[in-house]
């Protein structure tokens, strides 16, 4: 049951069943991030890492919970949320009253607040954060030195990395590494506040990809997209806020960069350059802008090309002077990798098994190319932004077409890169969450929300260590069969949506088209 924004909410008349699957949701909703908060605020355990004295940082609650234990509170914590969410699509989210709305800011401060309170789970990324900063923060170059050398293997921080990382380089940019050598600057020699550090950024980029979501909305439904698919989505709040990843802030970057660039491109290009040095992949954000210009007569094109460009390389060359020269040895390295969950992985091993392993995973790299720019192609007949509402003038309509463009267009470049490269892992889809609500809801709500979902579960409890063999055997064959089977079966889903819209004749807009 949809309102029109000049019905007065006290006409609403919202249906008993439609309250009572409100309240599902709701309940659905508490639950599943009441188990993800849990975990993260119980001790160490295969999920979580133990990070030592915590100093002035919130400290664990006297839990402790077995590695099968922890294995099925996140995976029914992820199923509940993935349920809560997509009872949200399947109802409408225009026409969900339910439970009762409250200051939009205050449910998600809290809920931030309440992440504080814990430490990251999921995975042992952050200790890698932390000792590349304390590397960097007394005067090494964390992209030269392995963390486990550091110091004699002695320092309280680095000896900290867990296997496979021990022995690995930092592969994130240099802004990461600042923010990283900031977070250690603070935290001192205490990991436990190094880390905690670590999540008040995290926490503020979540919150700030929300800000510019708003802002960048047309409309009450696509503010409410917002909340679903993003603020209230305990898969992607246990992913890539409970799991503290770089990768958020990279997002928020990103948003922020996309923003800027319809009104103020000298500061989109500050803000790009630091995007870009957080993670190189997010080099599809400069496309993304470019793409949402291509209209303009040809003095604004020139003029908004050259400041992004001159700003966005200033940052960029200025922090990578400052990393030093060996920023990329590992990125190299890491282009060669094929992650388990993805659909390569079962033909890398079928290929390295009449060829050698360098030469398939050559032939995988050219082959997921072509994938890519298939899947880029049937999303941009899939997805569309939401059609702008007229402004009070032409050129406040203008900039909202081609910040909507903007996002489109970054939408559907991280979304094909994610779906077909070879190497993926679950917060690597932090990007296309954060843009999905801006777009128009089609069948790819459900597809992408199925994947997360699987990718989560993949990847669950997350670290390498402190599982039994059941568990291990369990989790790594989920990760094994169930992953790749889900991407092949993704493709083939967004190819059957692309192909019923084009036969219908209804293809939302594309990338740029108001």
């Amino acid at each position: 049951m949809t309102r029109h924004p000049s019905e007065p909410e006290a006409d609403i008349r919202v249906p008993r069943s439609h309250r009572s699957l409100g309240w599902l949701r709701a309940g659905a909703l508490a639950l599943s991030f009441a188990l993800l908060l849990l975990v993260a605020a119980a001790g160490p355990s295969a999920a979580k890492p133990g990070l030592g004295p915590r100093g002035w940082a919130p400290g664990d609650l006297p839990i402790a919970l077995s590695s099968a234990v922890v294995t099925a509170v996140l995976w029914t914590a992820y199923l509940l949320g993935a349920f809560a969410v997509a009872l949200g699509l399947w109802r409408g989210v225009a026409g969900d009253r339910c439970p009762p709305r409250v200051h939009p800011w205050l449910w998600p401060v809290a809920l931030g607040v309440l992440a504080l309170l814990t430490a990251p789970i999921g995975s042992a990324d952050h200790t890698n954060y932390a000792a590349y900063g304390r590397i960097a923060a007394q005067g090494g170059d964390p992209y030269l030195v392995a963390p486990s050398t550091w110091a004699g293997g002695l320092d309280p921080v680095t000896s900290a990395v867990e296997p496979p990382w021990t022995m690995t380089p930092s592969i994130y940019g240099p802004f990461g590494t600042a923010l990283q050598t900031l977070s250690s600057l603070v935290g001192h020699d205490n990991l436990r506040q190094t880390v905690w550090v670590w999540q008040l950024l995290i926490v503020a980029a979540w919150l700030m990809v929300r800000l510019v979501l708003r802002r960048a909305a047309v409309d009450e439904v696509t503010r409410r997209r917002v909340d679903l698919l993003w603020t209230a989505n305990p898969v992607v709040f246990g992913i890539a806020v409970l799991g503290a990843h770089v990768d958020l802030i990279a997002t928020a970057l990103a948003l922020a960069a996309v923003f800027l660039a319809a009104r103020r491109p000298w500061m989109a290009g500050l803000v790009l350059g630091a995007t870009v040095s957080t993670k190189v992949t997010y080099g599809i954000v400069a496309l993304a802008i470019l793409w949402s210009w291509r209209s303009l007569v040809r003095k604004d094109l020139v003029r908004n090309v050259l400041a992004l460009t001159v700003s966005s390389l200033a940052v960029f060359v200025s922090l990578h002077l400052w990393a030093g020269p060996h920023v990329f040895d590992q990125l190299q390295k890491a282009s060669k990798g094929v992650s388990l969950a993805t659909a390569w992985r079962p033909v890398v091993n079928l290929l390295s098994a009449v060829m050698p392993l360098d030469a398939a995973r050559t032939v995988v790299s050219a082959a997921s190319a072509v994938a890519v720019i298939v899947l880029a192609w049937l999303l941009s007949h899939l997805v569309g932004s939401r059609p702008a509402t007229p402004q009070k003038s032409s050129t406040e309509t203008s900039l909202t077409q081609r910040r909507q463009s903007a996002m489109t267009a970054m939408f559907v470049l991280a979304t094909a890169y994610l779906l077909g490269a070879p190497y993926a892992l679950p917060w690597y889809d932090t990007l296309t969450w954060a843009t999905l609500p801006l777009m128009l809801g089609t069948a790819l709500d459900a597809i992408l929300l199925a994947r997360l979902t699987v990718m989560a579960a993949a990847y669950v409890p997350g670290r390498v260590v402190a599982m039994s063999p059941d568990v291990e055997s369990l989790t790594l064959g989920f990760r094994k069969i169930v992953g790749p089977l889900a991407a092949w079966l993704v493709w083939l889903a967004i190819a059957g949506a692309a192909r019923r819209g084009s036969s219908r004749g209804a293809s939302p807009s594309r990338p740029g088209t108001p």
